[in-house]
This record gives structure tokens, C-alpha cells and sequence, in this order.
């Protein structure tokens, strides 16, 4: 442990575009840099990365026209765990997870408890400067770190995916109101929706449904909080609803009241949680994506129902996602894997293509 000389980095040079004449595609360029090492603010610290996770967000950046508010070049990631080599001494070789979104601490929102939604919010491969977590060290505030104590075995780069993957979930049941006994449906359950299943579960949810269109995933979180899983596979949206309330008769399950978490940000995943709406029902839209879809608002006043937008998860809130996968109640290990970051380039287009069963977390390796 100690401060590098120089920070070893794997910068978007440009996103995937296409041209404007022709309609052909113009591949994005990753390349492998060097940048020097900042000279640290008061209040900010070094952390050496351990592990980045490769999220969905990453890949809009890349492949989708997705704008980044730093435009490139700038290093992605913004899932990110690791120990901090330089900056406050009191913070000088601790285990961190740096949050994926960080609020000003200054405005009226951040003032509210809505920070994680801070206009003036700082995102590590978004906004944070060109800085992200796709590199060997990245500068951060350090008001906002969570500290990771007594993590046993757990190593320390699976840890990453909390930072986003596991804390999304969290800040999504908050907004949600989840409290114990509310049944739930959990749309979508690929990086981020199979920790919503197990987040709402360990939340003390009373039922929880999961619904994906991989028969594999379905069956695996059977093991880890779903009671009751839907193959949306070549169904319609009044299809799958009429499945639902097969397994709400059969279990003699009300008909209200259901938290809907919607993660896959697909139209179809979208128009499947409008449709499953009833009464006194909430759907928590968690999954980012550019569909339109088209809905009867109106029924939200018949049913007196809520569609809720969430995003990211407030520092603050971290500690406990942290402890609930610390103490087991969220398991990582079955769905995380780790990579050499230097295949990131790989990586990216194999996840796009087809996204992964397990979380990628790229692991410096410069």
C-alpha cells in the first residue's frame, strides 16, 4: 500500500456512435492510460481500487448514446471497493466502498434526505471529473465513504457490487415504503433485481414473486427469497397478470397493496408493471432505459396507486446494506464473478450481447 506515481486508468476515449451520412456504426474506443496522480483537496482521499463492478449504466455510457455529464475522454465505473492510501490519516488503511452517487451536503434536497437525487451530486465514471473505478486509484470526498469492519472471508472486490447493485435495491424498498408482511413483485431479475429479491425478502416482505424470462435465474432465486416465480417467456403482460392472480387465489393472497419493483428498464418490463397495478398498489421503477410506453393515468386514481422513480441510494444508507450482506441475509457469492480489468473491452461486449448470470466485477491487474 502506498501513493503510486501515476494512476494506471481504462478511459472511454469515445462512445459507440454512428454516422450521420451513412448509418454506420462507429465503434467506441477503451484504452489503456496513464494520469497523474491529483493533488488532494481537504476532504478528499486516495483509494486503491480492489474490484469495479460492470453494471448496465456502464454499458448505456458505451453502446447506447447514454451522455455521461463529463464528456470523454473519462474513465467509467462507479461500483466501486477499496482501501484508502492517501488523504486524512484517519481514513489512511481503511476498506471502503465509495458510493455511486455522493450529494453536495449543501442543498435544500440533500437537506430533505432526497441527496441521492442532489442536482449537484459528484458520480465516480460520470461526473466525478475523469475519474472512475475502472483504474488502479481513484480521488474521492471522503464524507460520504462507507467503512467496511469485520468483513470475515468475504473478500474484499466482491464487496464492489454493493455500492450500487445491492444499495439500489435498499433505496428502492425505502421509497417504496416496504415494511414486513407487503407482499411484492420484483420484475426483472438480472444484476440488480436478484438483489431486489432478496433485499425486499430480508426486509421482512411477506410473498415475493420474481418474474424474468431465463428459466435458470428463476430457479436459482427460489434459493435466495423468491416464493414464487413467473417465466414471462412468449407471455403477454394480461397473460402474466392472469398468473399472478393464480398465485394470489390459490394462497388466498389480497388483491391490494403490492409493492411492484420494475428493474429490467425494458418497454416490456415497464408495460408488465403498469399492468399488474391494482389497488393501493406502488410500482417502483428501478431499471434505467429510453422505451416509451403508453398507460390509462387515470387508473392510478380508480385504484389509488403510486408509480415512484428512485435513484441510487443515500449514503447514509449504506452501513445497513452493508451489514445485511455482511451478516448473510443478502448472499454475493453466488452471484458475483471477478475478471482482470484489462479485459474490459471484452467484457463490456459480451455483456451487452448477452447480459451475464453473475455480476462482473474487474479486478486492476496493471
Amino acid at each position: 500500500m502506498g501513493v503510486p506515481d501515476k494512476i494506471l486508468t481504462w478511459q472511454m476515449i469515445q462512445p459507440t456512435s454512428r454516422n450521420k451520412k451513412t448509418g454506420e456504426e462507429i465503434p467506441g474506443r477503451i484504452e489503456k492510460k496513464e494520469i497523474p496522480v491529483p493533488e488532494l483537496k481537504p476532504g478528499e482521499v486516495l483509494v486503491e481500487v480492489a474490484g469495479c463492478g460492470v453494471c448496465h449504466t456502464d454499458l448505456g455510457y458505451f453502446f447506447d448514446g447514454v451522455r455521461t455529464v463529463i464528456k470523454p475522454p473519462l474513465t467509467l465505473g462507479h461500483e466501486i471497493s477499496g482501501k484508502v492510501v492517501a488523504g486524512d490519516d484517519a481514513w489512511v488503511g481503511k476498506e471502503v466502498l465509495i458510493p455511486a452517487v455522493m450529494p453536495c451536503r449543501k442543498c435544500y434536497l440533500c437537506k430533505t434526505r432526497r441527496g441521492n437525487r442532489c442536482l449537484d451530486q459528484k458520480m465516480p465514471g460520470n461526473s466525478l471529473g475523469i475519474y472512475g473505478g475502472f483504474s488502479s486509484h481513484i480521488p474521492v470526498p471522503n464524507i460520504d465513504l462507507c467503512e467496511i469492519k469485520n468483513r470475515g472471508s468475504t473478500p474484499l472486490e466482491h464487496l464492489a457490487v454493493v455500492a450500487d447493485a445491492v444499495t439500489t435495491p435498499y433505496q428502492a424498498a425505502k421509497r417504496a415504503a416496504l415494511e414486513p408482511g407487503d407482499n411484492v413483485i420484483v420484475i426483472g431479475i438480472g444484476g440488480v433485481g436478484q438483489y431486489m429479491v432478496q433485499m425486499a425478502k430480508a426486509l421482512g416482505a411477506g410473498v415475493v414473486v420474481a418474474i424474468d424470462i431465463i428459466e435458470e435465474r428463476l430457479q436459482k432465486i427460489l434459493s435466495y427469497g423468491a416464493d414464487f416465480v413467473i417465466n414471462a417467456t412468449g407471455k403477454s403482460s394480461r397473460e402474466i397478470s392472469g398468473d399472478v392472480k393464480d398465485i394470489r387465489k390459490q394462497n388466498a393472497l389480497p388483491v391490494f397493496g403490492w409493492k411492484i419493483f420494475e428493474v429490467t428498464g425494458t418497454g416490456p418490463g415497464q408495460e408488465l408493471g403498469l399492468a399488474l397495478m391494482s389497488f393501493t398498489s406502488k410500482l417502483v421503477i428501478v431499471g434505467f432505459g429510453l422505451h416509451k410506453v403508453e398507460h390509462s393515468i387515470s387508473r392510478l386514481m380508480a385504484f389509488d396507486a403510486e408509480i415512484i422513480g428512485t435513484w441510487g441510494c443515500l449514503p447514509e444508507y449504506y452501513p445497513q446494506a452493508l451489514q445485511m450482506v455482511l451478516s448473510k441475509k443478502v448472499a454475493l457469492e453466488p452471484y458475483v464473478q471477478t475478471r482482470s480489468m484489462s479485459t474490459i473491452v471484452e467484457t463490456f461486449h459480451e455483456v451487452h450481447d448477452r447480459p451475464r448470470e453473475k455480476r462482473i466485477i474487474l479486478i486492476p491487474d496493471f
